[in-house]
């Protein structure tokens, strides 16, 4: 690698990341927490791949009394996911011993209190429970007042969220937090982790681009943005985002592994040509929040009827779930977002109607259609 990481060292368990500690690779559960079997399932392919730490996401009441059951008998570091309700924090951190929540969702809740002062309270119980923080940092979920901030640029709003927010926790005297911030664009990703790197070289650093899609796709977007900051010091754990079926999870580590190998050896590879020119398919890997496991078919059946648009500069992003779907389709030409038993279709922020699973590639294609004849 070209320049050391130079970050401060933090705990998560008995893991170190930071400085001169080895990268961790690290995937989340894409199963409903709810489903104790399935979720016990992923990790253990998970671990047994060889995941350094596994992200769980709770919800709900019933999230967390699924959570203390999922857990036992796993000796993996296991970080929670706060998803929209950060008020859970204080019954999740006992079971794990990382939490990470989203500055983008803090103002769901008790709106009556500042952003500090949640956040404050989130470090509190940190601090009482040993746990380290993540603060997550996702383009397609920013808080309102920054992307009222900056309408039009979703790297320097993300920057200076993140910048925010670390602020909060050392004003407290809280040190044992990392950030990360994603898109799924790797270009984005790799400006926004840079600029933050600028700003607070000591900070660890949480590497990934998120609903990269499906492999080989998702597998070069993420080599892109990995390539182009791993090398230069900037990054401390990592995750590679596919959207694949749940019993093939452990191919998000066997992949992250490979591409921090070919990286320490030399071993880059080069971009395909016109590889960001025509059709640009997102997807996100799953998570607790997929209330159909269809979702992963119908980004396969997306992926393969969409090919007639190969060659048009367009994005189509299929998202999973109903908490992060509609806005992280708005900035596609096309976005599907899945609930339980149908699917939304938009084209850009409008919404076109809602079908059920085995309906919405024929509205879908009518869509496509009408945008490149």
């Amino acid at each position: 690698m070209d320049s050391p990481r130079q970050t401060n060292q933090i705990r998560i368990g008995s893991l170190t990341i930071g400085g001169d500690a080895p990268m961790m690779v690290q995937s989340m559960a894409a199963t409903r927490t709810q489903d104790i079997a399935a979720t016990r399932r992923q990790l253990e392919i998970l671990t047994a791949a060889g995941a350094d730490l596994v992200r769980i996401a709770v919800d709900s009441v019933d999230d967390v009394k699924a959570l203390a059951k999922v857990v036992e008998g796993f000796t993996v570091p296991l970080s929670v996911d706060l998803q929209e309700n950060y008020r859970l924090a204080e019954k999740v951190a006992p079971f794990v011993q990382k939490l990470r929540y989203n500055p983008g969702h803090l103002h769901h809740h008790e709106r009556n209190k500042t952003i500090e002062d949640k956040v404050r309270w989130i470090a509190e119980i940190a601090q009482e429970q040993d746990c380290a923080l993540r603060i997550g940092c996702n383009a397609g979920s920013l808080a309102p007042d920054y992307k009222q901030r900056f309408p039009n640029d979703r790297a320097t709003a993300l920057v200076a969220q993140a910048t925010d927010h670390c602020a909060i926790l050392d004003k407290i005297d809280f040190t044992n937090y990392c950030v990360s911030i994603k898109d799924s664009d790797p270009h984005l990703v790799v400006e926004a982790n840079q600029r933050f790197a600028a700003e607070r070289p000591e900070v660890p650093i949480h590497l990934g681009v998120t609903e990269a899609g499906m492999p080989p796709d998702g597998v070069i977007k993420t080599r892109i943005a990995f390539e182009q900051l791993i090398p230069h010091g900037i990054g401390d754990t990592l995750r590679v985002s596919l959207t694949v079926p749940f019993d093939d999870k452990g191919q998000e580590i066997v992949v992250g592994r490979q591409i921090l190998a070919d990286i320490e050896a030399g071993r880059f590879r080069s971009v395909p040509k016109g590889f960001f020119e025509g059709l640009n398919i997102i997807a996100c890997p799953s998570c607790s929040r997929v209330e159909n496991e269809r979702f992963i078919d119908l980004a396969q059946e997306v992926k393969e009827a969409t090919k007639i648009a190969a060659e048009h500069d367009l994005t189509i992003a299929i998202m999973g779930c109903r908490v992060n779907g509609p806005g992280e389709t708005d900035d596609a030409d096309l976005g599907l977002w899945c609930g339980p038993k149908s699917v939304n279709l938009k084209r850009g922020k409008e919404t076109v109607g809602t079908y059920t699973y085995d309906k919405v590639i024929d509205a879908l294609m009518i869509e496509l259609k009408s945008l490149i004849c």
